[in-house]
C-alpha cells in the first residue's frame, strides 16, 4: 500500500530547503530522507522529483511517498486463518494473538504464524503491506500485538517505545502467596538479564546481562499486573522467578505448579500515539489467561 504525505508550503516555511523541511516539519530522520532521495517518485514538489537542496516557495505542494507497494514482503506464504482485529487505521493494525501461535515463520512453523495470517488478510483487501511488528510476544504468551503498515510508522512507533510513550501492560498468574499489605502497591525489579551459561535457551539474572526493569503490582489472589521499561527475552518470567513468584505453568522458570505447559502470561493493554496524527490509541483486552 502506497502511503503519501502531502503538504502545502506556508509563508512561514518559504525559503527553507526541502531537506530541512522534511527533517523539522515532517519529522523524518536523515536515513529516511536519504532513502527517499534515490526512489523515483518518492519526493515531489509540484508534481516533479526534486533534490533535497531545492528551496521551497509559498504555495509549493510537497508530496512524500513513504511506502512503495512494490517493496511489500513477498516471501510470506499467505494463509487464510482469520484474525482477531482490535484496531486498524491506514498506518497501524492491532490484533489479539492467542497463546500457542508464533508471530513470524520459524523452524517448523513456516505457514502458521501471525505474519502468514496478516499476509492473507492484506491480500484479500488488495493491499500490499510489508509487515512490521512493534515488539514481540513469545509463542505461548497471548495478548495485544501492534503492527505498522509502513516504514515511517514503524520507525516512529519504535521511537515511542524507546521514549516510553508506547508501552504494554501484562497480566500474569504467579506462584507463591503475597502478603495482604502488598496488594495494590507497585514494586520494581531492576536487575540485568543475560543468557544462562549452564542452560541453553534459558535466561537469568546476571551481572553480565543487559539492564532490565520490570514494574509489578499484585492485584488479587495470584494475579499480578506488570509493565516493562525494557524488552529483554523472557524478562517477566525471569524477573518474577527471581522475586520468588514464578509464573504458574512456566515449564522453564517455574517450580512445578502447572496449568498446562505454558506460562500464565498475557499482554492485556497497549498504549501509543498514532504515528502521524499523535492521537492517543489505547487498546485493552482482558481475557482469560
Amino acid at each position: 500500500m502506497d502511503k503519501y504525505i502531502s503538504n502545502k508550503i506556508t509563508a512561514q516555511d518559504a525559503g527553507v530547503r526541502l531537506g530541512d523541511y522534511l527533517k523539522t516539519r515532517i519529522g523524518l530522520t536523515k536515513a529516511q530522507i536519504r532513502r527517499l532521495k534515490y526512489r523515483e517518485g518518492a519526493l515531489l514538489v509540484n508534481g516533479c522529483h526534486e533534490r533535497v537542496s531545492r528551496v521551497l516557495a509559498e504555495r509549493d505542494k510537497v508530496e512524500i511517498r513513504i511506502e512503495d507497494s512494490s517493496a511489500a514482503e513477498r516471501k510470506l506464504v499467505p494463509v487464510d486463518h482469520g484474525l482477531d482485529i482490535l484496531y486498524e487505521d491506514e498506518d497501524v493494525i492491532c490484533i489479539w494473538k492467542p497463546a500457542g501461535i508464533v508471530v513470524h515463520p520459524v523452524g517448523c512453523h513456516k505457514q502458521d504464524s501471525i505474519a502468514n495470517y496478516l499476509a492473507a488478510y492484506f491480500m484479500k483487501k488488495q493491499e500490499q503491506v510489508q509487515i512490521r511488528g512493534i515488539g514481540r510476544l513469545d509463542k505461548d504468551t497471548s495478548g495485544v500485538m501492534v503492527f505498522a503498515k509502513n516504514r515511517i510508522a514503524a520507525a516512529r512507533l519504535w521511537d515511542q517505545k524507546e521514549r516510553g510513550i508506547f508501552y504494554k501492560e501484562y497480566t500474569a498468574l504467579c506462584e507463591g502467596k503475597f502478603a495482604p499489605e502488598e496488594y495494590g502497591k507497585e514494586y520494581t525489579i531492576d536487575m540485568p538479564i543475560g543468557k544462562c551459561a549452564e542452560h541453553a535457551g534459558k535466561m537469568c539474572v546476571t551481572p553480565e546481562g543487559k539492564r532490565a526493569v520490570t514494574h509489578y503490582r499484585p492485584v488479587e489472589g495470584c494475579r499480578v499486573k506488570l509493565r516493562l521499561e525494557t524488552g529483554r527475552t523472557h524478562q517477566i518470567r525471569v524477573h518474577m522467578a527471581y522475586a520468588g513468584h514464578p509464573l504458574k505453568g512456566d515449564p522453564l522458570y517455574g517450580n512445578g505448579v502447572r496449568l498446562e505447559t505454558r506460562a500464565a502470561l498475557s499482554a492485556h493493554r497497549a498504549v501509543f500515539l498514532q504515528p502521524f496524527t499523535d492521537k492517543i490509541i489505547e487498546i485493552e483486552e482482558e481475557r482469560a489467561i
